[in-house]
């Protein structure tokens, strides 16, 4: 099985390394030409718990791969949400009938421009709690654990899910299936829709973010504006079960030292945001069905804005 990692960033690199590393037919598909450039010509360099590995995973650009004439059988999707429908469209020539896709992107209703590209019963979708960043170009930090949840989107397609929970999991990535993928993704927004754009609004890790006296003010009144609009998604969250999960991410042993994608994005990188994808989202939505939600919209705007301000590309 040839497993292609699109979007080669921090997460996708510590997926395409694990992956590697346990014997997988792997190549990673990115843009950023110096990190393509840095792993073409040393390896990608990973800094695991402190310790150091080189590993050589054939890399490209997204339109390289048409010349290269492969065919790939699963896609990690692991792009920036606004960049998925290039992605998939770049792809389209090594994309076969059995091709499947397993989306971890940040956010929520991605199937939806998947769904363009290839029929609903080769789509997986799942989160995975995992975190990761890159010290530079061809240079990945992957500190602490993780997991990985997925499910088939369409009933056809549980085979396969199965089969790729057990690829997963003997890589280390600590991969399960999920009868209920969906509760866990818009939970999982319910955390970064919180945490992330804060933290890079305040310049915080997540620890950082939670010793401030009005933290927890402020995710209540952003999760609360998360359950609401899900709750017409006829999807019920449990909002104190989810408001003790948030905080528990504030714990400086787990991830709470880490600065969230959003954080790296925007503060580190100088880069667009996925804030549309996930707050942005339920300001969206909340519209759809006449709830107001201020929070997400400040915190969506004040993103736009600092965006504009470092000229963020």
């Amino acid at each position: 099985m040839k497993i292609a990692i699109a979007g080669a960033g921090a997460m996708g690199s510590r997926f395409g390394f694990m992956l590697h590393q346990a014997g997988n037919d792997v190549i990673l598909i990115d843009k950023w030409e110096d990190h393509i450039n840095e792993i073409r010509k040393n390896g990608l360099k990973v800094n695991l718990n402190g310790e150091m590995f080189t590993s050589y995973i054939p890399i490209y650009f997204p339109e390289e791969i048409a010349e290269t004439k492969q065919k790939i059988d699963l896609i990690l999707l692991f792009t920036k949400a606004m960049q998925l429908e290039d992605m998939l469209s770049a792809l389209s020539t090594a994309i076969h009938s059995e091709t499947k896709v397993l989306c971890l992107l940040n956010g929520i209703g991605h199937e939806d421009v998947i769904e363009k590209f290839m029929p609903k019963d080769n789509i997986l979708i799942g989160i995975t709690m995992w975190t990761a960043g890159l010290a530079g170009a061809g240079k990945a930090e992957l500190i602490g654990d993780g997991s990985v949840e997925l499910q088939n989107l369409a009933p056809k397609g549980k085979d396969y899910a199965l089969e790729v929970v057990k690829i997963l999991d003997q890589a280390g990535l600590h991969c399960k299936y999920s009868p209920d993928v969906r509760y866990s993704i818009w939970e999982k927004a319910c955390v970064n829709g919180t945490v992330n754009g804060t933290c890079a609004l305040l310049d915080a890790t997540i620890a950082e973010l939670g010793q401030t006296d009005v933290a927890v003010s402020i995710i209540k009144n952003i999760l609360h504006e998360f359950v609401l609009v899900a709750k017409q998604e006829r999807l019920i969250l449990d909002e104190a079960a989810v408001l003790q999960k948030i905080i528990k991410t504030f714990d400086p042993n787990g991830i709470g030292n880490h600065y969230p994608s959003m954080h790296q994005d925007l503060v580190k990188n100088h880069r667009l945001t996925e804030v549309d994808y996930i707050n942005g989202v339920v300001v969206r939505k909340g519209e759809k069905y006449g709830i107001d939600t201020p929070f997400c919209t400040l915190l969506t705007e004040l993103i736009h804005a600092k965006e504009q301000l470092i000229g963020a590309k």
